[in-house]
């Protein structure tokens, strides 16, 4: 679609301005269109590639916790597989960091990603041949989740290589609708796919959604990147440290996002006791209260695609983080089921709004020959305290219940990030 820029004039008889386009303006005008940051051919391409691979990575997420219960019957294991799957971010994502500011990203990408595939290929065998064992599964966490922290600083500073500077918060928010449509879509389907085929189906088409990503990365042309002088691997790890100890509002951000992920997210790790213990919904109502999440998160991230980049992000950050943790201390006392899918839905809504405008204003902020071992940091505070989180949830969920171990996790951080947003103005006069 031709920008309006690139219109012919009329000529002096017709110099009437021509009605302006609705749609265009709407969604994908320069500037203010909702979707803007999709006029960028490659940046489209790489959405629509990870957004298929995502619903499948949701679809196994939700198959591994589900399976993971009906080998233990424990809460105590849900955390601890999701500890094996989420700790190696808090060690190798600093190192993925480094690698995004000195490799090719492409082939970095390239070969995450069909190692992914090649996990999820063997935990659908290992289940079809009914050997699986909760070793094994916590062993292929753990590979995945490696994997995962060495790909995810490439992934977030591709996603600010291929658009325009001022469409980087759009495409931030955009990046998040697609991870959270896929968050919606994954988990429904893998409730059918888990009552009516069983859970290796969801592994195999997991492996197969990569398929689509792997397509993407070999077409998508990834830009030319400055020639820079590199140091050892140890300096640039200190270098990227000293910038952000240096920087201390982004400090601060990146310790909300801590939070966030040590006391908040641990939630989805136990969402399969929720679903069968607590609310009595069974597989398929399990992959709706995932989707409920994902679908709050969806909204989340609309309304930040439609926010301009000159806007003060800072009081978004705080409150959205604030909400999130009262949510969840809402959700683990509710019975309900209707009642716990909306409680996650404004879950999911908040958690993006805090998280992703983190990201935005680190990638907006941060130089591009660091931004990815900066981005590691954020990475490694939004997933690596997470396994530390699911250890202390699983281990109060085991003596005292899954909704008491999630009330004093969220309403701890609830009352940390009170005093956050009073005792540090400076994170509320962020732009």
């Amino acid at each position: 679609m031709a920008s309006p820029s690139s219109v012919p004039p009329e000529s002096v008889e017709t110099a009437a301005a021509p009605a302006p386009r609705v749609p265009y303006d709407l969604f994908l005008a320069p500037g203010k269109g909702w979707f803007r940051a999709l006029r960028h051919p490659d940046f489209r391409l790489f959405w629509t590639g990870n957004f298929v691979s995502n619903i499948g990575t949701w679809m196994q997420n939700v198959a591994q916790g589900w399976l993971v219960l009906q080998l233990t019957n424990s809460p105590f294991w849900l955390g601890l597989v999701g500890f094996a799957q989420q700790f190696p971010a808090l060690v190798f994502s600093l190192a993925g960091g480094v690698i995004a500011d000195r490799a090719s990203r492409r082939r970095l990408l390239f070969v995450t990603q069909t190692t992914m595939m090649v996990l999820a290929v063997a935990l659908a065998i290992l289940v079809s041949l009914e050997l699986v064992t909760v070793r094994q599964i916590l062993v292929i966490a753990f590979l995945a989740g490696t994997v995962m922290a060495l790909n995810a600083p490439a992934y977030q500073a591709t996603i600010r290589d291929l658009v325009h500077r001022e469409d980087t918060l759009n495409a931030i928010a955009l990046n998040s609708i697609q991870f959270n449509m896929s968050r919606v879509v994954g988990p429904s389907v893998a409730g059918f796919v888990i009552a009516g085929v069983g859970v290796a189906a969801c592994f195999y088409l997991n492996a197969l959604s990569y398929v689509a990503l792997l397509f993407v990365i070999w077409r998508v042309r990834f830009p030319a990147r400055e020639l820079r002088e590199t140091n050892s691997f140890q300096a640039e790890l200190l270098e990227g440290f000293r910038y952000v100890w240096t920087n201390r509002s982004i400090l601060v951000l990146i310790a909300i996002v801590a939070m966030v992920s040590m006391f908040g997210l641990p939630y989805l790790v136990m969402m399969p006791a929720f679903a069968r213990d607590v609310l009595h919904v069974g597989a398929a109502g399990l992959g709706y209260l995932v989707a409920a999440a994902g679908a709050g998160a969806l909204l989340g991230g609309l309304h930040l695609a439609v926010q301009q980049a000159h806007r003060r992000r800072g009081p978004i950050v705080l409150a959205a983080a604030v909400v999130f943790f009262a949510a969840l201390v809402l959700f683990s006392f509710s019975r309900q089921p209707m009642v716990s899918a909306m409680l996650l839905a404004v879950v999911g809504g908040a958690m993006v709004n805090s998280v992703a405008t983190v990201n935005s204003l680190i990638q907006t902020v941060v130089p591009d020959a660091i931004r990815g071992r900066v981005l590691s940091m954020h990475t490694m505070a939004f997933l690596g305290f997470t396994p530390l989180g699911s250890l202390l949830v699983g281990g109060l969920a085991e003596k005292w219940g899954a909704p008491v171990a999630l009330a004093l996790s969220s309403g701890f951080a609830l009352v940390l990030m009170l005093i956050i947003a009073f005792a540090v103005p400076s994170v509320r006069r962020l732009h």
